[in-house]
C-alpha cells in the first residue's frame, strides 16, 4: 500500500479516514483544523492511499496534548487500521514508518497511551507488547503508557501526577475534551443537549492549548467525563449510551 504524508498543501484534498465518509461533516473541518494548527509543532499524519481508516498521526512529546512526561521520544496520537485494510500487515507499516522517521529525527523511541486490555479509542495492549512496546506507568483506573526504545538507557516516560489518580473538585457531569478527535466536533453538542433539555447540571471544558492537555486530569484528554469528581469513562458517547448513563446515575 502507498502511503501518502498530509501536509498543508494536500490537506483540503485528502480523506483524513476518521470513519467519516462526508467531507461536508463538521467533524471534517474540525479534524483538518486541528492537524493544520498541530503541523508547526512537528505533527506528522501518515495514511494509506485509500478512503477508510488506515492512518498514523504521531508528535513529538513535548508537544503532545496528553499529560505525560517524554522528553526526546516521539507520542502516538492514534493508529488506527480497521475493516478490510485490517489483517494484511498495514499497523506494522505504518508503525514502521513511525520509526523509521523517528529515528531520522534523532527521537530516543516512540510512547503511546494504552490500558490494560483493549478498549475504545485506545490502543490494543496486546499489539503494543508483540511489536515490542514496554509498559512504563499506570494511572487509575486502567491507563498503561507503553514505549519502545531506540536507545540503551534512554529515560522512562511517565504520566504527570495528577491523573495517577484521576479526580476534580467540580460535581455533577464536567467533560474534558479536545479537537484532535473529530467526534467530539459532533457528539460532545449532542449529550449536552440531552443534559440540558434533562435539566442535568453538565459542564464542558474545551481544552485548546498543549499547556492546558499537560495539566489535564486525566490521560487521556480528547475525551474524559466526570461525574461528582470520580471518572467515570473515555469513550465518545452517542445519545442513547448517555442516555443510559444518566438512568443509570
Amino acid at each position: 500500500m502507498d502511503i501518502i504524508t498530509l501536509t498543508k498543501d494536500n490537506l483540503e484534498t485528502e480523506h483524513i479516514c476518521c470513519a467519516i465518509s462526508n467531507d461536508n461533516d463538521c467533524q471534517v473541518a474540525s479534524k483538518k483544523n486541528w492537524l493544520s494548527e498541530r503541523f508547526n509543532d512537528g505533527l506528522v499524519f501518515k495514511k494509506g492511499n485509500v478512503r477508510g481508516k488506515c492512518f498514523i498521526e504521531y508528535i513529538p512529546a513535548e508537544k503532545a496534548w496528553s499529560p505525560v512526561k517524554a522528553d526526546g521520544y516521539m507520542y502516538i496520537d492514534c493508529l488506527w487500521v480497521s475493516g478490510q485494510y485490517k489483517g494484511q500487515g498495514n499497523s506494522t507499516l505504518l508503525l514502521d514508518e513511525c520509526i523509521n522517521d523517528s529515528k531520522e529525527k534523532g527521537k530516543k523511541g516512540l510512547v503511546i497511551l494504552s490500558a490494560k486490555k483493549k478498549m475504545p479509542f485506545l490502543s490494543d495492549p496486546k499489539y503494543l507488547k508483540y511489536k515490542g512496546f514496554k509498559l512504563a506507568d499506570t494511572a487509575e483506573p486502567f491507563y498503561e503508557l507503553y514505549y519502545l526504545t531506540f536507545e540503551e538507557n534512554a529515560d522512562v516516560p511517565c504520566f504527570m501526577p495528577q491523573v495517577k489518580k484521576p479526580h476534580i473538585d467540580d460535581k455533577n457531569f464536567v467533560l474534558y475534551y479536545t479537537d484532535q478527535c473529530p467526534f467530539t466536533a459532533k457528539y460532545v453538542p449532542l449529550i449536552k443537549n440531552i443534559a440540558d433539555e434533562k435539566g442535568i447540571p453538565f459542564k464542558t471544558v474545551h481544552i485548546t492549548s498543549c499547556e492546558q492537555a499537560k495539566n489535564a486530569p486525566a490521560p487521556f484528554t480528547s475525551y474524559s467525563l466526570f461525574y461528582n469528581g470520580e471518572f467515570l469513562m473515555n469513550e465518545i458517547l452517542s445519545e442513547k449510551k448517555f442516555e443510559k448513563i444518566i438512568a443509570e446515575l
